[in-house]
């Protein structure tokens, strides 16, 4: 099985059933957004953002976000990553490889031409292995370097299950409803250094971490905790 998995074939088929049920789920639920304006604002300044999720939210951000902006995903190039590439490529969502923690300068740049260039970026800055919601530094680097605001995103559903993996993932089921919540930007400022910077750094973490418990409260579900807290991520 994981050499089927692994395999140019397999990551065809899996990338169409995984896209396949995206597109179900998002369509045989009941959908409340807020924070749309935020979004809208935005684009109407034409000032492309970093919108950030954790990454057990990550399954149906392509579907809320796609039609809206010009998007594409920071996607880490390990094994499971080119599963998740090609599964959104099929949704239309470019990707860009590296991560906010191992990406390295090459991730770097071209978040930011990507950012210059009107495309707005989405990341998952506890991505792809943790520790759980715990931001990295790098989405608040991208962000200074591109003069871009960064977008904390997050969404819950009623009819779903918590995975008994790494980053307990959100795994929607179809039917039921669900709510997408968009916070407000956070700016990062041309001089934010040392510490400057790590205050950044723990408001991204602080507000999406708030944000996402909020959907789920609204869902009735159990609150994920953070993992417990240690040295941050560069």
């Amino acid at each position: 099985m994981r050499s089927f998995v692994r395999s140019p074939s397999g990551q065809r088929f899996l990338s169409w059933l995984i896209a396949g049920y995206i597109h179900l789920v998002y369509r045989t639920k009941r959908w409340r957004i807020e924070g749309e304006a935020t979004i809208d604002a935005l684009l109407a300044a034409r000032r492309p953002f970093i919108g950030c999720f954790w990454h057990s939210r990550m399954l149906m951000m392509t579907e809320a976000w796609a039609d809206r902006a010009p998007l594409a995903m920071l996607i880490s190039p390990h094994q499971d990553g080119l599963l998740i590439a090609k599964t959104i490529a099929r949704l239309g969502v470019p990707t860009i490889a590296g991560s906010t923690a191992r990406g390295g300068s090459e991730a770097l740049v071209a978040i930011v031409r990507a950012l210059k260039s009107g495309r707005c970026i989405a990341v998952t800055p506890d991505g792809p292995t943790g520790p759980r919601m715990r931001a990295a530094g790098g989405v608040v680097a991208a962000a200074k370097v591109a003069g871009a605001p960064i977008v904390p995103v997050a969404y819950s559903c009623t009819n779903a299950l918590t995975l008994k993996t790494w980053d307990r993932f959100h795994l929607p089921l179809p039917f039921g409803r669900g709510v997408i919540m968009v916070g407000e930007p956070i700016s990062v400022p041309a001089d934010a250094d040392g510490p400057a910077r790590e205050t950044v750094r723990r408001a991204v973490e602080d507000r999406l971490t708030a944000l996402t418990q909020e959907c789920d409260r609204r869902c009735g579900r159990a609150l994920v905790e953070p993992a417990p807290p240690q040295a941050a991520q560069v």
